[in-house]
């Protein structure tokens, strides 16, 4: 059974917490639906700010939260909705750089100050002019929030640099339920999946992101060219949908490369449980890659970049090559398709590496008690 809250007592009203949510990527998505789900069991009102479009990709609603409607951009209209859905709010959490501004424009002027909590699941990049822009926002936020969560070490070391008074970490969990792994595929997927995509005979290196330009699927092509000489020569499959897709078919037709774009897909688990290797080249990534840690769950040998919080992430569970270097993820995997205990040692390690990382369950009982230690009535002295 679920505790219930400190603040649902009998007879007293529970907890009310606004989550703000700017459309986001997947990875704070699902977070915010897993926090909601698991805040709701526990007794806390819910009321998840967000677009339409984020609410019909993650029903909030259907885990029992109430959504509001906010559009994601930080005009006077969007930030008025804001206010008003946080107007009874005990405490607001916004997720995201932008999201957290919108939330720091919504409270401000009020003469009762509403705790903020802000989590930073990834940083934002930009260059230019822009980028300045972004610090400015940094700035703002860290300092009107009462607690900055960061999901790796670097993003909690970046708050208390911009000036957070209170800088913590606190890493997420993939939400969803892992299924055990089956090595012997009792049901014979494996063989079918391999079939479909056309990796019959020959390895099966599997990537998995939007076509978008820092996901460094360019680099993955580049690789590619040296895995012809291979045999038999590795297929590498690209599952995602994005503005690239003409210019990588483009490359992949002209330069004949062993490379298959199949668009998006749901079926994500059982792609990785069949290939081979899986593939994360990204130029920068989210600090809790879903991609890195569906694969460790998988125990699937992972060849990522040295971005953001992979190696943090991954440890000594996965080969971590630099970014941007074509010749180096080539090697890297090279060696691992001619090293079968190199991949059943890694194999291993990413069962122990996966097990330390914290639950649903964990990871909702941290952030409850943030929120309990903002709100609890303090004693007089």
């Amino acid at each position: 059974m679920t505790p219930v809250s400190s603040h649902s007592p009998p007879g007293q009203s529970p907890l009310r917490t606004v989550q703000v949510l700017g459309g986001g990527n997947a990875a704070s998505s699902a977070h915010v639906r897993s926090l909601a789900a698991g805040l709701v069991a526990r007794g806390v009102k819910v009321t998840v700010c967000a677009p339409y479009e984020a609410d019909r990709a993650y029903d909030f609603s259907g885990v029992g939260a109430d959504h509001v409607h906010v559009p994601r951009s930080s005009d006077p209209v969007s930030v008025a909705a804001l206010r008003a859905a946080c107007a009874n709010a005990d405490l607001v959490h916004a997720h995201g750089l932008h999201a957290s501004f919108r939330a720091v424009l919504a409270l401000s002027g009020r003469r009762v100050g509403t705790p903020l909590v802000v989590t930073w699941h990834d940083r934002a990049h930009a260059d230019g002019a822009r980028a300045h822009l972004l610090r400015v926002l940094e700035r703002r936020v860290v300092k009107a929030a009462s607690v900055v969560l960061g999901t790796t070490s670097a993003l909690v070391d970046r708050a208390r640099w911009t000036g957070a008074r209170d800088a913590r970490l606190a890493a997420v969990a993939l939400p969803g339920p892992r299924r055990p792994v089956e090595p012997d595929d009792p049901d014979g997927l494996r063989p079918k999946v391999r079939a479909e995509l056309g990796a019959i005979g020959r390895p099966l290196l599997m990537a998995v992101g939007s076509l978008e330009r820092h996901r460094g699927y360019d680099v993955l092509l580049d690789a590619a060219r040296a895995w012809r000489r291979l045999d038999p020569v590795p297929l590498v499959v690209i599952a995602g949908e994005g503005p690239l897709r003409g210019e990588l078919q483009e490359r992949i037709e002209g330069e004949g490369l062993p490379v298959r774009l199949i668009g998006r897909r749901d079926d994500i688990t059982e792609l990785l449980a069949a290939a081979d290797l899986a593939l994360l080249p990204s130029r920068w990534e989210e600090s809790r890659s879903v991609l890195a840690q569906e694969a460790l769950h998988a125990r699937v040998p992972l060849v990522a970049t040295d971005v953001g919080g992979i190696p943090e992430l991954v440890g000594d569970a996965a080969e971590v090559v630099p970014h941007g270097n074509a010749e180096a993820l080539a090697d890297s995997v090279v060696r691992l398709l001619g090293d079968p205990e190199r991949r059943e040692s890694l194999r291993e390690k990413s069962a122990r590496q996966a097990a330390t990382w914290p639950s649903e369950d964990e990871t909702v009982a941290q952030v409850l008690s943030v929120y309990d230690e903002l709100t609890q009535p303090r004693p007089l002295t």
